[in-house]
C-alpha cells in the first residue's frame, strides 16, 4: 500500500470498525444533510466508502470541493446505522478528522455525469474519455481485457510458445486494405508502412527454426470503422507454428480459447471442442454467410429449381434462395419494414408470401408462385401460418442477401435465437481465388501466402481455365462466434515454386513476387518448413466476452467512426518545416 493511503476504497470492512484510517480517491457525490452534516462518497480504482461530515469545521472543508475532485480522508471507521448490502464497503463508514484536496477539478460542470458516462455522445465521451474511464462499468472492461490478454500469454507460454515482437515500421504490402505509410527522412520519396499484420515476419520466423511464436501483435489498416471493428489499429493475438498441420492449429487455439471463454464469458454456454467444421461453400449455401450466428435456428434452401419457369421477373434467369419460418404472426407493417433494412443492408430487394390457414399462398408475389405450391410446400416443409422470404440473382448475391434475411428473423421473431451462449464454428475450405466483380480478373479469395489443396498439381491442371481454377480451395480458416470473424488462419505456401505459380494465377510473375516479398521468397529457397498459423482478434474477443455491441467499449482509447482521436486531436496538421524534413509536399484542396 501507499504511503497516501492506509487502505482503499473497496477494503474496509466492519471488522474495521474503530481503526484510524486514511483513504484517498475522487469526490464522487456530496450529500448535504442540514448546515453541519453531510455524506461523502469516496471513489478509487478498487471500489467506493462512505464518508460522514458531521461538524461545522469539516463543512467549510468540503463545500468547496468540486465532484472529481482528488481528496484524502483521514478519520475513524465505524459501523453505519442504515447499511447498503450492494456494496462490499456497505456495512461501514468513516468520520473524518482530516480532508486535503490533492488534485482540484476547476469545473463546476461536467461534461457527464460520470456513473452515467455511457448514456452520453460518443463523441463527447471519447474526447473526455479520461473520465469516461472513471465509469466502473466502463473500466471494469479495461480490467477484463487485461486479465484476458494475460491469461492468453499463460496458456501459449504453457503450450511452448515463445513470444516475439516483430518490426512496427516495415514494408507495404497487399494484405486487402489499405496501408498507414511513414515518409522515411533519410530516404527522400520512399515510405514505411505500418503492418497490417506480422504475418511475413511470423513466417520468416518459421524458416529460422523457431517452432512455436506468439504475440498480442498491435496491427494497423486504413480501414471504416463498424460496431465490430475500429478503425487505425487493431490487437491480435498472432501465433503459427513450424512443421504443423491445419488440425495442429485449431486444436491448439481451441485448447487456448475455449478455458478463457469458459472463465470470462458472460454466457456460461460454449461450443466444445473440438468445433464444427462447416465448408465454405456449404456455410454460403446453408447460412448466407461465411460467418454464420448458429445461435439462430434457421437456414437457407435453394429454390431455384422448384421455381423454375416462374413469370416472376427477379426469379428469370436468376438462383433463388429461401427463408422460411413457421407460426407467423406479423402484419404487413412489419413485413415492410423487414423488406426495407434488407435492402438497406444489401442493395438487394426481397420478396415474400405466406400460407394460409388452408395451405394456400397468399400475400406477396403469391400469384407468381401458386402454381408451384405443391414444390415449395415440399421443399419448404410448409404448412398452415408460414412465413417465406426470399432472395434472387446471381448465386452470391442472392446468398448474401438471403442470408442477411436469416439473421433478421431468427433475432426478430421469438424462439429462433438462443442468445445466451458462444456458438462456435470454424468455416474451413475457403476458395483460393474469386473474380473481381469489377475488372472480371482472377484475384486472390483471401490470404495470398495460403497453401492451394492439392499443391503445384491442383494449380497446373486448373492453368487456362478459369472454372478451374475458381474451384481451387485453400487450406484457409476461419474462427466464427456468434456470428463474427474472430480468427483468420491458413496452412502457408512455403515452397517458392508453389508461390510463384499461385501468382502467376492472378498475372504476377516470379520477379513480381520477388519484388513484393523479397525476404519471404528468399528465405523460402533456404529450406522452410511447412508451417501454419492463424490470428485471433484480441479487441474483438473482449467484445464478445462482454456482450458489448460496440468494439470502441473494450479499447482503452478507441478513435471514433472518422479515424479521428478526439481526445488528442488527431490527426492534425503539422507545420512547413516537419513536412520539408520529411520531403513531403502536400496536395489539399483548402
Amino acid at each position: 500500500m501507499t504511503q497516501s493511503r492506509t487502505h482503499n476504497c473497496g477494503e474496509l470492512r466492519l471488522a474495521d470498525a474503530g481503526k484510524e484510517v486514511t483513504i484517498v480517491g475522487w469526490l464522487e457525490n456530496t450529500r448535504e444533510v442540514g448546515s453541519n452534516f453531510a455524506f461523502l462518497v469516496l471513489r478509487d480504482f478498487y471500489g467506493t466508502t462512505q464518508v460522514v461530515v458531521e461538524t461545522e469545521e469539516m463543512m467549510k472543508l468540503v463545500k468547496p470541493i468540486n465532484k472529481e475532485s482528488t481528496i484524502s480522508v483521514t478519520g475513524t471507521v465505524r459501523e453505519r446505522e442504515s447499511k447498503n448490502p450492494k456494496l462490499p464497503t456497505g456495512e461501514i463508514e468513516v468520520v473524518p478528522t482530516a480532508i486535503e484536496v490533492l488534485g482540484k477539478c476547476r469545473h463546476n460542470q461536467l461534461p457527464f455525469e460520470i456513473n452515467k458516462s455511457k448514456d452520453a455522445d460518443e463523441n463527447t465521451r471519447l474526447k473526455y474519455r479520461y473520465l469516461d474511464l472513471r465509469n466502473p462499468a466502463v473500466k471494469s472492461n479495461i480490467v477484463l481485457r487485461c486479465q484476458v490478454v494475460a491469461e492468453l500469454r499463460r496458456l501459449m507460454t504453457e503450450k511452448g510458445f515463445l513470444e516475439i515482437t516483430t518490426p512496427i515500421l516495415t514494408a507495404s504490402s497487399p494484405e486487402g486494405a489499405r496501408d498507414y505509410l511513414v515518409p522515411a527522412r533519410n530516404h527522400p520519396g520512399k515510405f514505411y508502412a505500418l503492418p497490417q499484420a506480422p504475418q511475413q515476419f511470423k513466417q520468416l520466423l518459421m524458416t529460422s527454426g523457431f517452432d512455436r511464436y506468439f504475440q498480442i501483435a498491435p496491427c494497423f489498416r486504413d480501414e471504416d470503422a463498424r460496431a465490430d471493428r475500429t478503425p487505425g489499429e487493431f490487437y491480435q493475438l498472432d501465433m503459427e507454428m513450424a512443421f504443423a498441420t491445419q488440425n495442429d492449429v485449431l486444436t491448439t487455439l481451441e485448447e487456448v480459447l475455449v478455458p478463457v471463454f469458459e472463465k470470462f464469458g458472460k454466457y456460461d454456454r460454449i461450443s466444445q471442442a473440438p468445433f464444427r467444421h462447416i465448408p465454405f461453400n456449404e456455410a454460403m449455401e446453408r447460412y448466407g454467410s461465411d460467418k454464420p450466428d448458429l445461435r439462430i435456428d434457421l437456414e437457407v434452401q435453394d429454390i431455384t429449381a422448384e421455381v423454375q419457369g416462374c413469370e416472376f421477373g427477379p426469379f428469370q434467369n436468376s438462383v433463388v434462395k429461401a427463408v422460411a419460418v413457421d407460426n407467423f404472426a406479423e402484419g404487413r407493417k412489419w413485413i415492410d419494414k423487414l423488406l426495407v433494412d434488407v435492402e438497406v443492408q444489401t442493395g438487394n430487394k426481397a420478396c415474400w408470401i405466406k400460407v394460409d390457414e388452408n395451405g394456400q399462398l397468399t400475400g406477396g408475389v403469391s400469384k407468381f408462385l401458386i402454381p408451384y405450391t405443391e414444390a415449395l410446400t415440399a421443399k419448404l416443409n410448409l404448412k398452415p401460418g408460414s412465413f417465406v422470404c426470399m432472395a434472387a440473382g446471381k448465386k452470391l448475391a442472392a446468398q448474401k442477401t438471403a442470408g442477411v434475411i436469416r439473421t433478421m428473423l431468427g433475432k426478430r421473431i421469438p424462439g429462433h435465437f438462443d442468445e445466451n451462449q458462444y456458438a462456435i464454428c470454424w468455416i474451413v475450405d475457403f476458395p483460393m481465388y474469386e473474380l473481381d466483380e469489377e475488372t472480371g480478373k482472377v484475384e486472390f479469395c483471401h490470404n495470398p501466402f495460403s497453401m492451394p489443396q492439392g499443391g503445384m498439381k491442383t494449380l497446373m491442371d486448373a492453368e487456362g481455365d478459369v472454372e478451374k481454377l475458381l474451384a481451387i480451395n485453400a487450406d484457409q480458416y476461419d474462427l466464427v462466434v456468434n456470428g463474427y470473424e474472430s480468427a483468420s488462419g491458413a496452412v502457408r505456401n512455403h515452397d517458392p515454386e508453389i508461390m510463384v505459380k499461385a501468382f502467376q494465377m492472378v498475372g504476377l510473375g516470379e520477379e513480381d513476387v520477388k519484388a513484393k516479398f523479397p525476404a519471404m521468397y528468399n528465405a523460402f529457397t533456404y529450406g522452410a518448413p511447412p508451417h501454419a498459423g492463424a490470428a485471433p482478434g484480441v479487441d474483438r474477443l473482449i467484445m464478445l466476452l462482454t456482450g458489448e455491441e460496440s468494439i470502441r467499449e473494450v479499447i482503452t482509447f478507441p478513435m471514433n467512426k472518422n479515424a479521428q482521436d478526439l481526445m488528442m486531436d488527431a490527426p492534425t496538421a503539422v507545420d512547413q518545416i516537419q513536412l520539408d524534413t520529411v520531403h513531403i509536399a502536400l496536395n489539399v484542396e483548402q
